[in-house]
């Protein structure tokens, strides 16, 4: 029997009782559930997340937020098995899963852990270095990033219920912004289980998170300019999106992933029997295969070089013919079936267009089920399709109309310029491949796909083993590009976080940007009473604290002591004549380590205390050379605090400045040191 699919909306579960439409299982096409949205209160559920949802997750700080999609990626990976069970009927094999299961709750892991690592423990970011903007320096400026004060509406595609619906919801949650989500009808159930499960979890705050189920009604009516809209889709759907009056009006946030006609290039070099042309084949075969091509990162356009056409069509056929293609429950199946049939009707209409520039070289898209094995006959299964465009560079529906299943066009090119140009004329997609192991050949391919694409990827022999292939979702790639495929979610870092923030220039005196920052300028109060940073906890240390060292002069025979002792005697700090030649200095100078060692003498409080290590230095700059008896002293600053992953110790940012007896900057830096923590000296 089938599952009416509920919606999640105001913080409790809705039934829909109106309006319901059947969803068919691939395999057999039995209806697996029944879904509307009938009912649903948009403008209330926009509400909602605007005023219950955003305010209690800016309430979290980053840390805070990153540790709840930990606890929610250990809670699901307790209970995939189900999710497993219930993506078959999608046409999901075992492998498949892996990308949209196993791939989904990997990017919550991903993004909890770059959010505990890269964000601070507050509920802002400090984006730059505070800049002077007077010339006294009582005036400055600094950016910051701040959560929008909206709902992200996120639209997601049918391909992968899971890890689409979770790549979204993983940075908005990061960057404290409340998601409404609503998937793609014909995989909602695997979605609805989904988001079930986060719900029963407990760990998100209330209005954080709803779900919509069925159509999204006048949903967009109610958005306005601190929401974000993130879609992905066809290229259809994202202009009538982009192009709602309200969204326009409002300028709402819009973000896209669209058709992406992705691109795969065989380098001259690698001719049959090179271990380049075997990836190469493997690699096409297994985006044609992987999900039936239902991805917005598989291969569409095969680029080979002339000469190896027909070797490349040889081969690539007799692997295509060895995909074993069936009930994706079944152990051995390599390939299942599309999502529903009504797909497998467009993928043969799209089919029917590129021919008009192209010949079917293997497969028979426009055989009736009555071709296929009797247990597949009720389905939506579709063989692998290759195409051949003979003449690429004058196709027009080639280049521009994707088939979103098993389908792949092979093209032949005479040039490496004219890959390059054929490539272009796809007008931008999520990632292109090249297989080459020529050193030549990977620059001109990679330098002239690279402006149309968000991700290139070059495979050879060195590193086949380990890559992770061209469609590989990985959370923490830019997985987005130019064009006709749009922004994507713009997985590069933490950009998919910032796409939900808003950058602030703030400016005011230095006292007030280190309050407002907690990171100390320049210019700011720098009070050096009391006793020693470096005898300070984590916890009890101050912003703007200061350390001002006595002086130290430097000696000739402490340059030709530490030349000797570290087996750097460059001429600069040797050779009189020869360092006077030099335009930057006036005779034999310092070491620049040489400096910094005996800064750190100058500042360093020798006895055992709460700082634990020195792991770094940041922004390192010697601004002017210090020769034989110049002096220099130290100012060591509290810059900036932050806290760690574990709770026994904290980051603590130090500024560091060595000035000479004249008072002029010959060095600054970072200084990075993890001090023990208060509240954990005490638990213990």
């Amino acid at each position: 029997m089938s599952t009416v699919l509920q919606s999640y909306a105001l913080d409790q579960w809705m039934t829909p009782t109106a309006g319901l439409t059947d969803v068919p299982s691939a395999i057999d096409g039995r209806v697996v559930a029944r879904v509307s949205s009938a009912g649903l209160d948009f403008r209330a559920m926009a509400h909602h997340a605007r005023t219950v949802g955003a305010p209690a997750l800016r309430a979290l700080t980053f840390h805070e937020r990153a540790e709840r999609l930990k606890s929610i990626a250990l809670y699901l990976t307790d209970r995939k098995a189900a999710l497993y069970a219930l993506s078959a009927d999608t046409g999901a094999t075992k492998t498949d899963n892996l990308i949209d299961i196993d791939g989904g709750i990997g990017t919550l892991f991903a993004y909890a852990s770059r959010g505990k690592r890269e964000l601070p423990s507050e509920r802002f970011v400090v984006d730059g270095m505070t800049e002077p903007l007077s010339k006294g320096g009582t005036f400055s400026g600094v950016h910051v990033l701040t959560p929008l004060a909206g709902v992200a509406v996120h639209v997601n595609a049918f391909n992968f219920p899971c890890w689409g619906m979770l790549e979204k919801l993983a940075p908005a949650i990061l960057a404290g912004m409340p998601v409404m989500t609503k998937p793609a009808t014909a995989t909602a159930y695997v979605a609805e289980s989904v988001v079930r499960l986060i719900v029963e979890s407990g760990l998100l705050p209330a209005g954080a998170l709803q779900l919509v189920c069925g159509s999204a009604g006048d949903l967009l009516d109610h958005l306005n300019g601190q929401d974000v809209l993130s879609f992905t889709g066809s290229i259809e759907t994202s202009s009538k999106l982009r192009n709602h009056p309200v969204v326009t009006a409002n300028a709402v946030r819009f973000i896209a992933e669209r058709d992406s006609l992705n691109a795969a290039v065989l380098g001259t070099d690698a001719v049959e029997g090179t271990p380049e042309f075997d990836l190469f084949v493997k690699e096409v075969a297994r985006e044609m295969t992987v999900k039936a091509g239902q991805k917005c990162t598989a291969i569409r356009r095969v680029f080979v070089p002339r000469a190896l056409e027909a070797a490349v069509t040889t081969a690539l056929t007799s692997r295509l013919d060895g995909a074993t293609m069936g009930d994706p429950r079944q152990d051995g199946v390599r390939m299942g079936p599309l999502v529903s049939r009504s797909q497998r009707d467009d993928v043969r209409a799209k089919i029917r267009e590129i021919a008009r520039d192209a010949e079917i070289v293997h497969g028979a898209p426009f055989a009736g089920d009555d071709s296929l094995p009797e247990p597949l006959r009720a389905g939506a299964f579709l063989a692998p399709v290759l195409l051949r465009c003979a003449a690429p560079m004058t196709a027009t529906v080639a280049h521009t109309t994707e088939a979103f299943g098993p389908v792949a066009t092979l093209m032949p090119y005479d040039t490496l310029d004219e890959a390059v140009a054929l490539v272009a004329k796809g007008e931008g997609s999520l990632v292109a491949s090249v297989f080459t192991h020529d050193d030549a050949v990977a620059d001109a391919l990679v330098f002239g796909l690279a402006a149309f694409h968000g991700r290139v990827l070059v495979v050879d022999r060195d590193c086949a083993k380990e890559s992770t292939g061209h469609g590989s979702p990985l959370p923490m790639l830019v997985h987005g590009g130019p064009g006709r495929a749009g922004g994507g979610e713009e997985l590069g870092g933490l950009r998919g976080v910032y796409h939900y923030m808003q950058r602030t220039a703030l400016q005011g005196s230095p006292r007030r940007l280190t309050q407002l920052t907690r990171r100390w300028a320049r210019g700011a109060p720098a009070p050096a009473e009391g006793a020693h940073p470096f005898t300070r906890d984590y916890d009890t240390l101050e912003i703007g604290e200061t350390v001002m060292t006595a002086p130290r002069v430097i000696t000739l025979e402490d340059i030709e002591h530490f030349a000797r002792f570290t087996g750097d005697t460059f001429y600069a700090h040797m050779n009189e004549a020869a360092a006077k030649a030099n335009p930057f200095f006036p005779g034999r100078v310092a070491h620049g380590y040489l400096i910094l060692s005996f800064a750190a003498g100058l500042f360093v409080q020798p006895d055992p205390g709460p700082v634990l290590a020195n792991y770094g230095l940041d922004h390192l700059r010697f601004l002017k050379p210090v020769s034989p008896g110049d002096t220099i002293a130290v100012r060591l600053t509290v810059k900036q605090k932050r806290a760690a992953k574990v709770p026994e110790y904290g980051e603590v940012r130090w500024d560091v400045e060595v000035f000479n007896q004249a008072g002029e900057t010959v060095a600054q830096y970072d200084l990075l040191t993890m001090n023990a923590r208060r509240l954990a000296a005490a638990a213990s």
